[in-house]
């Protein structure tokens, strides 16, 4: 087991970010969570509090501000993406130091984004499958039987703390590859459960065949990116997902929040166009969810 001790911030403790931070924090880590004045007031005075199946129900004290001021080994970005460059202000560039700065969101296009913002080599790109919802502010509940992240770098030692910290970590050679593999689901799960208000088990029943095309369309974007993804092996995990499993911008959604249409469905079409490929029903989804959200 790792014993050292990590001093992580997180900026966007919401439901991602709150469930990373209470299971470093539980594990040992010093944690500083990033947020709004109300936030951090909460979690200074409550600390966050995760409801989960897989780790329990517990409660873990953590420090908060709104702005980073001080050198961090690791900061994790668990913002949305429709967040993302209002909530930068937080993390002044020469607050990080050495540290590595770890991007969770989805889509592709932030991790350029990161790598101006920060110094290049820092920026560790990174993906992360569960389903974690904020409730309040420091209420997180966790409520996939799985937490997996992966990471594009050889950071060994810190992906040995996030293990002992009980998250499912594995490193990957090929950035590329690995954020296609987490878009090639997320896109056709987040634009159909979306577009039908429907969780993963009606979509994977009774959308199948839309399903099916659509998993085509988004595979064929990312084979031709050069990432060997098959429409197989998603629908294989979405054959696998729980029933009542949502997406997040099917949750943002309900809730009348602004939705990372761009950041999922967009990264899409823009290397569709790019390569040119045909994606007549992503296309076609993501207009309109568009027009709704308009």
């Amino acid at each position: 087991m790792t014993t050292t001790i990590m001093t992580v911030a997180i900026l966007g403790p919401g439901g991602v970010g709150g469930l990373i931070g209470a299971l470093l924090a539980r594990g040992g880590h010093r944690v500083i969570c990033l947020a709004g004045e109300e936030t951090t007031a909460v979690l200074r005075r409550e600390g966050l509090r995760v409801r989960s199946g897989q780790y329990g129900d517990f409660t873990a004290r953590v420090e908060a501000d709104t702005e980073l001021r001080e050198p961090v080994d690791a900061v994790f970005v668990t913002v949305k993406q429709t967040a993302l460059s209002a909530a930068l202000e937080r993390v002044p560039p020469q607050a990080v130091g050495d540290g590595i700065v770890v991007p969770l969101l989805n889509g592709l296009d932030h991790v350029a984004a990161l790598r101006q913002h920060y110094p290049a080599a820092q920026v560790v790109a990174g993906t992360i499958k569960v389903e974690a919802t904020r409730t309040a502010p420091g209420q997180i509940a966790h409520t996939s039987p799985f937490a997996s992240i992966e990471l594009a770098a050889p950071v060994d030692d810190f992906a040995a703390r996030l293990k002992d910290a009980g998250l499912a970590v594995t490193l990957r050679p090929d950035e590329g590859a690995m954020l296609w593999d987490k878009l090639a689901f997320l896109a056709p799960f987040a634009l159909l459960t979306t577009r039908y208000q429907a969780a993963v088990g009606t979509i994977r029943t009774e959308r199948r065949a839309e399903l099916l095309t659509v998993l085509d369309e988004i595979t064929a974007v990312a084979r031709a990116t050069g990432a060997p993804v098959t429409a197989e092996a998603v629908l294989d995990f979405f054959d696998r997902a729980p029933e009542g499993m949502k997406s997040s911008m099917q949750r943002d959604a309900e809730a009348g929040r602004a939705i990372e249409l761009d950041a999922i469905g967009g990264a899409v079409l823009r290397a569709a166009a790019a390569h040119g490929v045909d994606t007549p029903v992503t296309s076609r989804l993501v207009a309109e969810l568009g027009a709704k959200a308009s």
